[in-house]
């Protein structure tokens, strides 16, 4: 890694967590009502991974583990923070799923509750973790986790076909919100292979199944005019891209980008645009091979335009995934052995 990537990715990481000290070091929360943000912290913890990997400072290896375990005990507890969700405990701690993090409750307007595309994220969090430290109990987590959440996000209607909720509520006993997320089915599918392949023993070959029979469904369906939801799209084909849905996905993603590029969607003003979403795309097709050379100067372009506004909109998403973008590293297929 350069020095100056280096350099800005520690700083934005200090920023957003707070300063390391050694033995009891906790993140410090993103605000007074926002403590801990799932889909940020899943990307949290894989840059201190990744700079783990870059220095080999152990530092990053006891901030991704206490980046992890916060998260269990402040997302995996009911909003009050007396009760672990479901049937969790310290030891199991995501048997009962893991919360957003959003700032109203939930019944409100973007209120709390599990989003599966948050999870999932954390479930690939997760297993990076393991895969790094040789330690099954992250995938024990994860899998975990998987079972947890599998058999309340997906119902059959009343032709038996297979679909998913895209919102529950925290106690995962409701939709909050029913209708399907774009990709959540492909999250799924990459997310749950990745965990099993790392595990001991196959545990979740039904829900892999469930997710494969969703999949070859929807794939040549696939349409999207969101940056971050390419951007996502080209990720999660990254990891199996010889195989026809990966392809066919990977395709139509790239030719939507270009053309939201050579539409100008990506030089319109800052204030009808949202970084996070922009750095989803940067991701994308930095890890996706596909992607080719075209975008090299564009993800510079966009880094550099976004810098100085990194922190306008929000204090977490935006800057945490700026530094996964300057140097994706665990979230690449490529990057461990």
């Amino acid at each position: 890694m350069e020095k100056s990537v280096l350099e800005q990715i520690l700083k934005v990481v200090e920023t957003v967590y707070g300063t390391y000290t050694k033995g009891n070091w906790i993140p410090k929360p993103y605000a007074d009502n926002k403590s801990r943000y799932l889909w940020t912290d899943a990307y949290g913890v894989c840059n201190f991974l990744t700079l783990y990997r870059e220095t080999n400072d152990i530092k990053y290896l006891e901030q991704a583990d206490a980046l992890i375990n916060n998260v269990h005990d402040v997302l995996g507890r009911e909003r009050n923070g007396k009760k672990r969700l479901g049937k969790a405990t310290d030891e199991y701690p995501t048997l009962g799923g893991l919360r957003i993090g959003k700032v109203e409750d939930e019944g409100s307007y973007d209120g709390d509750g599990q989003y599966f595309h948050y999870l999932t994220k954390w479930a690939f969090a997760l297993s990076r973790m393991a895969k790094i430290k040789n330690d099954q109990r992250y995938i024990r987590w994860a899998i975990d986790l998987i079972k947890a959440i599998h058999p309340r996000f997906i119902y059959r209607d009343r032709n038996n076909q297979l679909h998913m909720y895209w919102k529950m509520n925290i106690d995962l006993t409701y939709p909050a919100v029913p209708s399907e997320g774009n990709l959540d089915p492909y999250d799924g599918y990459i997310t749950y292979r990745l965990v099993d392949e790392l595990a001991q023993e196959r545990e979740l070959e039904k829900e892999i199944d469930d997710m494969k029979s969703m999949v070859d469904i929807k794939y040549s369906r696939y349409r999207s005019s969101d940056p971050l939801d390419l951007g996502e799209a080209l990720w999660i084909t990254h990891w199996y891209p010889d195989e026809q849905w990966a392809k066919t996905i990977t395709s139509k993603s790239l030719q939507a980008l270009e053309e939201l590029w050579q539409h100008g969607d990506f030089r319109e003003s800052l204030n009808r645009r949202l970084a996070f979403r922009e750095f989803g795309t940067t991701i994308g097709v930095q890890v996706n091979d596909k992607a080719g050379d075209i975008w090299k100067d564009r993800i510079n372009e966009i880094h550099n335009l976004w810098l100085p506004h990194l922190y306008k909109r929000d204090k977490d998403i935006s800057p945490v995934m700026f530094c996964t973008s300057l140097r994706p590293g665990v979230v690449s297929r490529h990057y461990l052995p």
